[in-house]
């Protein structure tokens, strides 16, 4: 084999070099790493210690004396302009070397800089005459956080522009910009004076709706939803509420709602919504249980475009031990004014506190959300036959219609603390009308909640009914009143209080409850609570005998809201009862 004379001679060279030692290099763990300890004030430690990278990244000291000089140039850099963004201008650092691995950073930070003078300028239409204009000028202005005399933060100064630009943009001025920007330091004076010029651009108004991703649904889907209105004024609040409401609609997997900040387009700006369809159909299976009915199996089926018009269809069997129901509803996107219209049918068979119940219904639902207050109208026909164990079975006809209202003002829907729910019902039915009685009925229920102290809850709840007719005949059993069990009246079974008939249960025309709770939440997701209950359904006034349960219970926070298992006294009955079901019920 023959080797190439240029090889050979790089070999020679390299032998050579070898021997006299002129590229013999340490391996890289042959040298100690780099020893650096800091000194400086408390104020600003945290500070260096975090970011300075002499301290974060370790390495090996340098040998030569340009390495040195480099890295205490670039230490000393690091050092000045962390320091600056927390208000130090005027820095010392000083260098120290204990040995050739151990070395010591000395920093006196200095006079920390202050505010002197603060200028806020405005230009585009924001700087126009007219007092709207000059009242929102001067609402920024007292806004703004950062005062003369107050230390200099980097930070601060940031976040104070991006505050400002924010409230600017977020009415009426959605391509505002800075304009402008300047913190001028005097080192020598250590103060700082603060200019902010922000352009507002031209007021923005609300154009034409732009929806992209509808391919299966109708077109006009996002149209239903929508209150904004051609030509009103830009308000970012307006858009986030718009989309807010587009992200719980069920055919809707994901929404965005924005628009372009083109300051040519200000005039009547084009909304879009992008859209990312849900998956239209879905089969579900549940189980559970509670005191009142039993355990609790359940198969549920959803279209959420139904008969491709977005409709919501809603069907399940439910099968629990004290009743069983077979429903399917049908829910309608919403209609001019928030209207939104339903109907359906249910088939039921109960059997509870010896009355044993079989009905079916049918009927329709406007309802209507506005705010926090929510109204429905519903119009429903039924047949139930009620058998008691021990009494004389009976049937019964009616069309009904019930207008209900609801006002949930609290602070968490699923687990409320602070605040309070309003409910009133009214409704009935008539013998001209395809009813077996005449009769009104009227219901009212009331529930506060107090917050006492970081974590506990007082809770007050108070229900009243009456159904105004001759006599409870011929009146279906939903519009008469039974009481007891889980949510009612604890220490008594689970519609038990009412008016006997034989060894049966049944519906009274009226009924009063109050409930004093205590909760007390000793960790997050863990508390106990305390609590009274009084109440009883009667037939008459003078058949009203309130019936008293107290008790204890245990709290869990489950993501559908507070369980409850209560262990409640039936002083009536003198005889333990345990409740067990979701704490909040609206």
């Amino acid at each position: 084999m023959r080797v190439h004379p240029v090889f050979l001679r790089c070999l020679a060279v390299a032998l050579i070099l070898a021997a006299s030692g002129a590229v013999a290099q340490p391996a890289p763990g042959d040298q100690a790493p780099l020893q650096v300890t800091l000194e400086a004030p408390e104020g600003v430690r945290a500070l260096l210690q975090r970011h300075l990278r002499i301290l974060r990244v370790e390495q090996a000291a340098p040998e030569r004396t340009a390495d040195r000089v480099a890295l205490l140039r670039r230490t000393r850099r690091d050092v000045e302009q962390l320091l600056a963004t927390e208000g130090y201008f005027s820095p010392a650092v000083r260098f120290e070397r204990d040995h050739e691995v151990r070395w010591r950073i000395e920093v006196d930070p200095g006079v920390q800089a202050t505010i002197d003078e603060v200028e806020l300028e405005f230009a585009g239409d924001l700087a126009g005459d007219g007092p709207d204009r000059a009242a929102r000028r001067d609402s920024l202005r007292s806004a703004w956080p950062l005062r003369a005399g107050q230390p200099f933060r980097q930070s601060a100064w940031d976040g104070a522009k991006q505050q400002l630009l924010y409230s600017v943009s977020v009415r009426d001025y959605a391509a505002a910009r800075i304009a402008d920007s300047r913190a001028a330091v005097d080192p020598a004076t250590a103060s700082v004076r603060l200019h902010v010029t922000v352009d507002s651009g031209p007021p923005f108004r609300i154009g034409e709706l732009r929806v992209s991703g509808i391919e299966r649904l109708p077109p006009e889907l996002v149209e239903r939803y929508s209150t904004l209105e051609p030509g009103e004024r830009f308000d970012q609040d307006r858009l986030l509420a718009f989309q807010s409401e587009l992200q719980a609609v069920p055919q809707f997997a994901s929404v965005v709602v924005d628009i372009p900040r083109d300051p040519a387009l200000a005039d009547a700006v084009p909304v879009d919504v992008r859209i990312v369809e849900a998956q239209t159909r879905q089969l579900g299976f549940g189980a559970g249980f509670s005191t009142n009915t039993g355990a609790r199996v359940e198969a549920t089926w959803r279209d959420v475009n139904f008969l491709d018009r977005a409709w919501e269809l809603n069907t399940g069997l439910r099968i629990e031990q004290r009743r069983q129901t077979l429903y399917a509803d049908v829910f309608l996107p919403p209609a001019s004014g928030g209207y939104r219209d339903s109907f359906g049918a249910v088939i039921e068979s109960s059997d509870i506190e010896g009355l044993q119940q079989s009905r079916y219904a049918f009927g329709a639902v406007r309802s209507h959300v506005r705010g926090d207050i929510e109204t429905a109208l519903a119009l429903r026909y039924q047949r139930e036959t009620l058998d008691p164990k021990g009494g004389e079975e009976t049937r019964t006809t009616a069309l009904t219609a019930n207008w209900s209202w609801t006002q949930r003002k609290v602070d968490d829907m699923l687990d409320p603390r602070s605040g309070y729910v309003l409910h009133g019902e009214i409704g009935g039915g008539a013998k001209a009308v395809l009813s077996d009685q005449d009769f009104l009925r009227l219901y009212g229920r009331a529930v506060r909640y107090q917050p006492v102290g970081m974590r506990d809850v007082f809770i007050l709840r108070g229900e009243l009914g009456a159904t105004l007719a001759d006599s409870r005949d011929g009146i279906p059993l939903n519009f008469l009143f039974r009481t007891g069990g889980a949510q009612s009246v604890r220490g008594y079974a689970y519609q038990s209080l009412g008016v006997r008939e034989g060894a049966a249960t049944l519906g009274g025309r009226y009924m009063a409850a109050v409930s004093a709770e205590y909760v007390h939440w000793f960790r997050e997701q863990w508390g106990v609570a305390s609590f009274v209950d009084v109440g009883d359904a009667a037939d008459s006034r003078e058949d009203f005998d309130p019936k008293l349960g107290v008790g204890v219970g245990a709290r869990w926070r489950s993501p559908a809201g507070p369980i409850a298992l209560d262990l409640a006294w039936g002083h009536d009955e003198r005889d333990l009862r345990v409740h067990f079901a979701v704490a909040v019920a609206f």
